[in-house]
């Protein structure tokens, strides 16, 4: 599962600017997308994304993406707290 920078921020505990801020001290994005895709290919990965506008044609854009593995070491690298996961008491009888 991906997240966007928004929902891995969220998950962290913190807003997407503190987060892309926080990414951007530690050298970890150039921008919005990952500053060493091929090393931190294993949590980070650029998303590309294409529409068409009516007047202007063929639009490209590319974002950043969190894998699952991302959200741990994300916290690792920034040095946070991830938050408590609740249990999950679904199969709880």
């Amino acid at each position: 599962m991906e997240r966007t920078l928004a929902q891995a921020a969220t998950q962290l505990g913190l807003t997407r600017p503190k987060l892309i801020a926080l990414m951007r001290e530690k050298d970890l994005l150039k921008g919005n997308l990952p500053a060493y895709p091929k090393r931190d290919r294993d949590y980070l990965r650029i998303k590309d994304g294409q529409w068409y506008h009516e007047i202007s044609g063929m639009q490209y854009s590319q974002s950043t993406r969190v894998k699952q593995a991302g959200i741990r070491w994300l916290a690792e690298q920034l040095g946070l707290n991830l938050p408590d996961i609740p249990a999950d008491n679904r199969d709880v009888a």
